[in-house]
């Protein structure tokens, strides 16, 4: 599938890209060439085989989510440089 330099052009735009005529041209050539392999991968027979997450067999390295004491508000506020009873003082933004 070939794309023409309009289609690009329309890409470019929605990602808000500016190109020249030369990276016009070789963007469309490029992306052309990308989906071109794309429907290549698109012809292969899969049936048959079982769809996959990962190549390899891995498991949840994360330890278990188990609530623990948080940081007391002392200790956390202690370096703020400007505090309002147990929060941070922060400038107003909006009147």
């Amino acid at each position: 599938m070939s794309l023409t330099a309009d289609q690009v052009r329309w890409v470019a735009h929605l990602a808000r890209l500016e190109l020249s005529d030369p990276e016009l041209a070789t963007m469309t050539r490029q992306l052309s060439s990308i989906l071109d392999y794309v429907d290549l991968l698109q012809q292969v027979n899969t049936d048959g085989v079982e769809p996959l997450a990962h190549p390899l067999p891995i498991h949840n390295v994360f330890r278990d989510d188990e609530p623990q004491p948080s940081l007391p508000v002392a200790d956390a506020l202690a370096n703020a440089p400007d505090r309002h009873g147990d929060f941070y003082g922060i400038p107003a933004v909006l009147e």
